[in-house]
């Protein structure tokens, strides 16, 4: 089974090209949003948080305030590096676990820091979602009622936009200006056929 990992930076719409390789059935892993869920499934990760990352990250019921959290490690690039290290090992053997439930020709593994996590090895193909950054925080300000300046500093935490595409194998414009299904469409008929092409060269082999 073959893995392809999504990335793009924060309002970018990964989520939307996610939805649509959902529609062709295939099974999406959301790096991010599993993430939040370990948040509040695993005790160990929260304590970890407020114990390496800031104590003030902790509400009054004793959970994991993630606004706070966010409004730390996004001003502090070495403590989002502490913070992933702690919470990716986690992810990274939930992902494992799901992974193995999947039966598809390829399953896709997406992720806002695929690279910086190190996460892409695992992966045989990566596709970039691209928009520009302007349209990006218009997007997250929409979506997630933030100040301009909240984004920013998001976005000035990530990769740039240059360094994922020449990192990528493929591009998904998501700029307003292309249609996003054909995009989808095509790269997904591209990596059907780089999953036949293995399975001969596995029955080759035998």
């Amino acid at each position: 089974m073959i893995t392809a990992g999504i990335t793009g930076g924060i309002g970018s719409g990964k989520s939307v090209v996610t939805r649509i390789f959902r529609l062709l059935g295939i099974p999406v892993y959301d790096s991010d949003a599993e993430a939040k869920n370990l948040y509040e499934k695993n005790p160990e990760i929260t304590a970890r948080i407020f114990r390496e990352i800031s104590p003030d990250v902790e509400d009054k019921n004793g959970r994991l305030d993630r606004k706070k959290l966010a409004g730390i490690v996004f001003t502090d690039p070495e403590l989002l590096v502490k913070l992933n290290r702690i919470v990716h090992p986690y992810v990274k053997k939930d992902y494992e676990n799901w992974r193995k439930d999947q039966s598809s020709v390829y399953v896709i593994r997406e992720a806002a820091i695929l690279f910086e996590s190190g996460l892409y090895k695992d992966c045989k193909m990566i596709i970039s979602v691209y928009a520009p950054v302007e349209l990006r925080i218009q997007r997250v300000r929409e979506r997630d009622r933030r100040t301009r300046a909240e984004v920013e500093g998001i976005i000035a935490s990530q990769m740039t936009d240059e360094e994922r595409i020449l990192k990528s194998d493929f591009v998904i414009r998501n700029d307003e200006t292309q249609l996003i299904i054909p995009q989808v469409l095509s790269i997904h008929e591209k990596i059907l056929e780089i999953a036949a092409t293995e399975d001969q060269h596995s029955e080759t082999v035998k």
